[in-house]
């Protein structure tokens, strides 16, 4: 298997660089034009390197549903400004000055930092100053007359927070003020001030356009025949969002074109490749243009340029969940620690250049929409990063060795599956599926996974001809009638108080993970079966919360019983 990394050398790192410094160039804020812009900027990219592409269209207008998520307002930033405590920032230094979607405004007055519920009774005719959960907040802002909203993120330092707030035309009714945000230094200089007794006045202007739709641009291309191995990326993200995710982007780029030379009709699949804004753009893609039985897998990039020691980064392979096992996993982590060789131990042994680890099934990206809809789909990302979501995340902290352990990996990944011998690909599955189960079961006894590594080599088997595996016997518990991201702002727009009620039980990530998990898992296993399951792939588990999200979305007819 070794050689197909060797292969992997033409993969150009540099060409990568330079499609991040372009794409990073766009403020890509969904439901902005400037987020068009960058779609048509990928589809030349690919007309130069002789892809046959086409830009998709959907829409976003802040009323129409992609599935499971309402569509957020077409929005375009013109200018923006805060002049606060003798300091003065407008976009020209960073457009994340001004929350993603904020309506327009030109006030001035006070400030008052929320620290506790009781404060809100001071906000009338004041500015918010706050720390989190900032959609929430900023509704209770507009609600108790507060006449501007000002947001920081803990953890950021100096640096600007990307905040967007995904406002819908509904939420226009109430949403009136401007928002914008500060550094968590600047903030916490005002906030020691205000404790002291200070007074604090601050100037804030946002020039912002809220139009009636705006285009939804997907990128698609093929090379090709099905079944394919479809590559995912999404476009979207404030300017600079260098490593987020300019750079999965742009390693799309590479990868199409390094795989175009690569393919021909002996290859058991064909490549697919597809731009999206996240989350929004991938279930439009599913809901009008997928075909979804021409895929065998998925592989998503997000964020794979991350550094290790500008921006404490590692090297993480986010792998298919237990529902949708499939050795695809096993042969990106393969792949990235072959590629993450280099130097030696005292014993001649390879080590490691980057910290590398792979985990289980977790959400955040485009990997987990296929993944609803049947696709086994993996993700490797570089986790944590530093500059996160603000306007450090510049290309001066990207990883030219991230970018090139994962490109390489992907694309060795990619020439095992389309190529490999299948005795090859079979001895593999095989130590892979010792490999997984053994890691599972050494801390708790397995009584079902096995059945579901056993339906997923089935299913790879169907695509590579291993001959392993058997299909699971179905007895589902459950319909998950509405697939999609379950997202509680999305249910506040059917029902706030469900909505609402919602937020907080998902207030720990962990539970939202297991709740996607479960509904897929409910389609195939009785009610027991699956609640076992989940404890034998993540742990001990939550149950009554879980049952307590269930019950709302049933009351909402996403899922039944």
């Amino acid at each position: 298997m070794r050689e197909f990394l060797k292969e992997s050398d033409v993969f150009d790192v540099e060409n990568v660089m330079n499609y991040i410094g372009e794409i990073s160039k766009f403020h890509r804020i969904q439901g902005s034009k400037e987020l068009v812009e960058a779609a048509r900027y990928i589809l030349e990219e690919l007309r130069i390197n002789g892809l046959k592409a086409e830009l998709l269209e959907e829409v976003y207008d802040g009323k129409k549903w992609h599935l499971t998520l309402a569509s957020p307002i077409p929005w375009d930033l013109v200018y923006g400004e805060i002049e606060i405590d003798n300091e003065r920032i407008t976009t020209s230094k960073t457009p994340l000055v001004v929350m993603a979607h904020s309506p327009p405004g030109d006030v001035e007055g006070e400030v008052t930092a929320i620290d506790k519920e009781e404060d809100w009774k001071e906000v009338k005719g004041k500015v918010v100053l706050i720390g989190e959960k900032w959609y929430e907040n900023y509704k209770k802002a507009n609600e108790n007359g507060a006449i501007g909203f000002i947001a920081y993120k803990k953890g950021t330092g100096k640096a600007f927070p990307y905040i967007g707030l995904f406002l819908t035309k509904n939420d226009l009714e109430w949403a009136k003020i401007p928002a914008v945000t500060l550094s968590e230094k600047i903030a916490n200089k005002i906030i020691q001030k205000l404790k002291k007794g200070e007074k604090i006045k601050v100037k804030l202007k946002v020039e912002s356009v809220i139009s009636e739709k705006q285009t939804l641009p997907l990128v698609y291309a093929k090379i090709g025949s099905p079944p394919y191995i479809l590559f995912t990326a999404h476009m979207c993200h404030p300017k600079p969002g260098a490593n987020d995710n300019a750079s999965g982007a742009a390693m799309l780029i590479e990868l199409a074109r390094v795989l175009k030379e690569f393919y021909n009709n002996s290859f058991r699949f064909g490549f697919a490749f597809l731009w999206i804004p996240e989350h929004y753009g991938t279930q439009a893609f599913i809901e009008n243009w997928a075909h979804l039985e021409e895929y065998y897998a998925v592989i998503n990039l997000d964020m794979v340029g991350g550094s290790e020691d500008r921006s404490g980064s590692t090297i993480m392979v986010i792998k298919t969940p237990l529902s949708r096992f499939s050795i695809i996993s096993g042969l990106l982590e393969y792949f990235i620690n072959l590629a993450n060789s280099g130097g030696e131990s005292f014993g001649g042994s390879p080590l490691p250049k980057m910290k590398v680890k792979s985990y289980s099934y977790e959400m955040g990206s485009d990997h987990d929409v296929f993944n609803f809809f049947g696709i086994p789909s993996v993700m490797p990302i570089t986790w944590p990063d530093k500059f996160y979501h603000s306007s450090e995340d510049t290309i001066e902290k990207i990883s030219k060795e991230s970018l090139e352990i994962i490109g390489k990996a992907v694309l060795a990944t990619s020439l095992a599956l389309s190529k490999g011998e299948i005795k090859q690909l079979k001895r593999f599955a095989r130590a892979y599926t010792m490999k997984y189960l053994g890691e599972l079961n050494m801390e708790k006894d397995l009584e079902v996974a096995e059945k579901l590594v056993m339906n997923g080599l089935n299913r790879d088997s169907d695509f590579l001809g291993i001959n392993l595996g058997h299909e699971l016997k179905s007895n589902p518990w459950l319909k998950w009638q509405r697939k999609g991201v379950i997202s509680p702002r999305s249910i506040r727009q059917l029902d706030e108080k469900k909505g609402t009620e919602l937020a907080k039980i998902l207030e720990d990530r962990k539970i939202g993970i297991l709740l996607h998990e479960l509904l897929m898992l409910g389609e195939m296993l009785s009610k027991e079966e699956t609640y076992n399951v989940l404890k034998e792939e993540f742990g001990e588990i939550d149950r009554e919360k879980l049952e307590k999200a269930l019950e709302i979305l049933k009351s909402l007819d996403i899922v039944s019983f």
